[in-house]
């Protein structure tokens, strides 16, 4: 049996960091998806092959070692703890096209995981919900990741679409517009470290917290003004309300040169507003460009890598092939 499985990335629009306290967020599921295909091996071990990444592993189910020649191999880590969740430890041999950028805030290790669970689940028969793919997923982040997995990656990847996410991640509220949110996505080759930046933010907490918990309840406060704002299609405040948010985060530190460059880029070239999007310390901005993106894309593209990056409003998606 083959099985193919793909998952959107994301871009948050508001809310990265705060979300990792229990705080709300808002993010929305892009066009580029990550691509998994399983398919029975004629040998007893589970191999992996991520073709736009030129990785090859081979991975031992009962001892988690991994074994590759790569020395990018890191995203195989997702792998093993994706599989643990849904496979008894029989050959199976799994094909990826991750085609998201890696490090660039945009969701690709939470694509990869969701995808992942996705395609192995299938094979097995296991026809799993919605939401328990989005469970284990999170799982796996916060196994890989540690403590510094929020869970609003893997479940805009498993869901699609635009959402809220609720205080303490209590619900998932679907965001249902009848217009297109317009935002053009840069991103540099330098990459962010999810769990560094976000382990950095937490020291940084500990060490000035009457300073840095008003900022994130200010993102909070941020975040729950924005899903009124885009609620009610109002542009200049969701404008404003990201360009504040963008301050916020470089209060945090997780801004860089490059990133700060893209933002102004973008705003200097019409964009309504621009921020950081994930985690930061590299990788990329999202910019707001109700008037056209067009000029953005190419104001960045001097510098930088830029994209449009339309709403998907299709989660994760299985294809079973017999």
């Amino acid at each position: 049996m083959q099985v193919k499985a793909s998952a959107p990335g994301k871009a948050i629009l508001f809310g990265e960091h705060a979300v990792v306290y229990g705080k709300p967020a808002i993010a929305m599921a892009i066009s580029k998806r990550s691509c998994v295909e399983v398919l029975e091996s004629s040998t007893s071990n589970i191999n992996v092959n991520i073709k736009d990444l030129g990785i090859k592993g081979c991975i031992d189910f009962n001892s988690g070692a991994i074994i590759s020649d790569s020395p990018k191999k890191g995203i195989l880590k997702y792998i093993l703890e994706s599989i643990k969740k849904v496979h008894d430890g029989s050959g199976i041999d799994i094909s990826i096209d991750v085609n998201i950028p890696i490090g660039g805030g945009l969701g690709s290790s939470a694509a990869v995981t969701v995808a992942t669970i996705a395609a192995v689940s299938a094979y097995n028969k296991l026809d799993l919900k919605k939401e328990e793919i989005a469970k284990y997923a999170h799982e796996v982040e916060l196994t890989v990741q540690k403590s510094f997995a929020s869970p609003l990656d893997t479940t805009i990847s498993t869901y699609g679409g635009l959402i809220y996410l609720e205080t303490n991640a209590e619900d998932i509220v679907q965001l249902d517009i009848d217009y297109d949110i317009p935002v053009v996505i840069g991103y540099t080759d330098t990459r962010g470290n999810t769990g560094k930046v976000v382990e950095a933010v937490r020291v940084r907490r500990d060490v000035y917290p009457d300073i840095i918990n008003p900022v994130i309840d200010s993102i909070e406060l941020i975040t729950e003004e924005a899903k009124q704002a885009i609620l009610e299609n109002d542009k200049k405040r969701i404008g404003e309300l990201m360009n504040i948010n963008h301050g916020l985060l470089d209060a945090l530190g997780v801004n860089t040169k490059e990133l700060s460059s893209m933002v102004y880029t973008a705003r200097n070239a019409g964009a309504c507003g621009s921020k950081i999007t994930g985690a930061g310390g590299g990788g990329s901005i999202i910019a707001y460009c109700p008037g056209g993106t067009g000029n953005v894309i190419s104001a960045i593209n001097e510098t930088e890598t830029a994209l449009n990056a339309d709403i998907s409003k299709e989660g994760v998606k299985i294809t079973t092939l017999h």
